[in-house]
């Protein structure tokens, strides 16, 4: 049995007067997506894990379901899904393998959805439709060496050049780096701080634009993550999305729809060790008795369940806010935070449950606990989250 082998929670998190219940459509294409990750993504995850190989094939697949391009309108290439149907997604995707989920994930949340609301029409043309196809993976270029959660401190310039800008410097940690063909990228226009910072469209394959080994991590090592270097990468005016100096305004916008993607990755991790530790558990003797009927192991499972539900639950008020229209990013961010404490910890009481068993590389367990740290730090981590939600609050109390 693979991790996906437990029922579509249709109707886990579902209430009804958010709109969260899936019509007969998004439950069709919802055990599609089950199907489809139990048959072509859940057997490769621990090969994929030890090669490093990235997951073209799986990828492909996905594309031709749409969901490269899941929430993105039909006249763009798009599959037009709700949020909520693509969160659920997202979601069974993440608890076949992670690193899938991860690329996935970015792909929606970041570079299409800057495109979508920032760039104009002949961009979205242009770049928007091949991302929304699948037949170009896009990446997202903020983080640097010295730029992490202080992003308006980045370094990477841009200089005018005629009708166009030249690009020097790097970026660090970049999902897909090397392997997309599309590379959103913020890069210093003017001065120092947030409003000095305007966005780009760069393409695999401009001259001087390079790519480091993919980072030795912890976990998803399915998903690549590299240095991407501008050494006079020329890129034309056309390329840039929004107006000069809105680089951050860009970036962080999308960056809330990134965090429900984070969210639900993070989710299906956890529910993947919790369906691994349940089986485990009900199939499991020692001392003359299933694993099950022993309190400090059924608790754990107990404490696990509660917690995914509920992360579920938020991250799914989140999606639902965004396709309303409505400002989300408070709930995004606490989605974030509560989902990806909720795999570490789960993961961990998983490893915690199968024992000596859960230490080794023969059962999954381990890699879910390696995948899942991760998702505490990418995309904000946790304590950009609180003070997202901490500023939130206050600006509710004071207005």
């Amino acid at each position: 049995m693979t991790v996906t082998d437990a029922p579509v929670p249709a109707e886990s998190g579902m209430v009804s007067g958010m709109g969260f219940a899936l019509s007969d459509d998004s439950r069709m294409i919802l055990q599609h997506v089950r199907d489809f990750c139990r048959s072509e993504i859940a057997p490769y995850a621990a090969e994929y894990d030890r090669s490093g190989e990235f997951p073209h094939q799986q990828l492909r697949g996905l594309a031709e379901m749409g969901l490269l391009g899941a929430t993105v309108p039909e006249e763009w290439g798009g599959a037009a899904l709700d949020s909520v149907t693509y969160a659920l997604c997202l979601e069974e995707i993440s608890a076949a393998d992670a690193s899938v989920g991860v690329i996935v994930s970015v792909q929606n949340g970041l570079p299409e959805q800057m495109i979508l609301r920032y760039g104009s029409d002949i961009q979205r043309e242009k770049y928007l439709k091949p991302l929304a196809s699948g037949e170009r993976i896009g990446a997202f270029c903020l983080t640097e060496a010295s730029a992490g959660s202080d992003a308006a401190s980045l370094r990477l310039k841009a200089s005018r050049d005629g009708d166009g800008w030249v690009l020097d410097g790097a970026k660090a940690w970049i999902t897909s780096g090397g392997q997309a063909e599309t590379y959103l990228v913020m890069a210093r226009t003017g001065g120092p701080g947030a409003r000095g910072v305007s966005c780009f469209i760069v393409e695999k394959g401009m001259e001087g634009l390079g790519f480091g080994k993919p980072e030795e991590k912890l976990g998803l090592h399915a998903a690549h993550t590299t240095t991407v270097t501008f050494d006079s990468v020329r890129v034309p005016t056309a390329n840039m999305v929004g107006e000069e100096g809105q680089g951050l305004i860009v970036a962080l916008a999308s960056l809330d729809a990134g965090r429900i993607g984070i969210a639900m990755q993070a989710i299906g991790i956890a529910r993947a060790a919790l369906e691994h530790a349940s089986r485990y558990a009900n199939e499991r003797e020692q001392f003359g008795k299933k694993l099950r009927e022993f309190e400090g192991v059924s608790f754990k499972i107990a404490r696990m369940a509660a917690r995914i539900e509920s992360a579920r639950l938020v991250a799914l008020k989140a999606a639902w806010l965004k396709d309303q229209g409505v400002p989300y990013g408070k709930e995004a961010s606490m989605a974030k935070l509560l989902a990806s404490e909720a795999a570490v910890d789960c993961a961990r009481d998983a490893i915690q449950i199968f024992g000596g068993n859960g230490y080794s590389r023969d059962y999954p367990v381990e890699r879910l606990f390696r995948d899942a740290k991760v998702t505490e730090i990418y995309e904000g981590t946790s304590e950009i989250q609180q003070l997202v939600i901490s500023r939130a609050v206050f600006a509710e109390l004071e207005g």
